[in-house]
């Protein structure tokens, strides 16, 4: 049965610690999908905050969002290794462009969230447009913000297997590697720590997401954060 394959396979300590095996390639795994996800988000979480607060472009967004959503990933990331020759820069280009979508209308729905009375209330407050942003906007966009960062970082840990094709490391070459030789204990093994990665890294962000929220944000409808000065 193939449950015994996956319990032999996995009980080989070679198959755990060598330098192609399960712990060194979740390490490659997790710094692919966390290095092209960072990027995505330095990249286009200022550009939807922005949007988002002045109102301008939105349906670039939209447009934008869907339309790179719609590239094929893999297409795209074949296409940049055949320009640029294999390795890890062509194919992390790749998987940068496919997490931007998530992470742009992530920002730009949360700022676009914040109700129009608690926009009044900060300005009444005498707050700058960067203080309006920086100090009741961006608080209270952050669950959607982290949606579409949560959203990226799965897409991105589906898509890095996937990348295994074109010559990146991870997981997905001891995928493709069981599936070429059809051993399906070391194929299952594989694909049951991207699925507990992804699972892992989804908690995480989910925490990390209510540890910067405010409490009352969290516990209520959005609120004007209290002026500092």
């Amino acid at each position: 049965m193939i449950i015994n394959e996956l319990v032999a396979w996995l009980s080989d300590p070679e198959h755990w610690l060598s330098s192609t095996g399960l712990l060194a390639q979740t390490g490659r795994h997790l710094y692919y999908c966390v290095l092209s996800v960072l990027c995505a988000s330095i990249i286009a979480m200022p550009i939807g905050l922005w949007i988002g607060h002045t109102g301008r472009g939105g349906a670039t967004v939209v447009v934008l969002s869907n339309s790179l959503r719609a590239l094929p990933t893999l297409g795209l990331v074949t296409l940049f290794v055949l320009v640029a020759g294999i390795g890890e820069a062509p194919t992390l280009a790749g998987l940068v462009i496919l997490a931007i979508p998530a992470v742009l209308s992530g920002a730009y729905a949360g700022v676009q969230s914040v109700p129009a009375e608690v926009r009044d209330a900060a300005k009444g407050m005498g707050m700058t447009p960067m203080q309006q942003l920086w100090q009741v906007e961006l608080p209270n966009a952050a669950p959607l913000l982290f949606g579409g960062v949560r959203t990226a970082m799965l897409q991105v840990v589906a898509t890095a297997s996937v990348a295994a094709y074109v010559g990146l490391g991870g997981l997905g070459s001891i995928l493709l590697e069981g599936i070429k030789t059809y051993d399906y204990g070391q194929t299952l093994a594989a694909a049951l720590c991207i699925a507990l990665l992804a699972v892992l890294l989804d908690v995480l962000l989910s925490r990390l997401s209510r540890a910067v929220t405010p409490r009352g944000i969290r516990s209520g409808p959005p609120a004007a954060a209290t002026s500092t000065g």
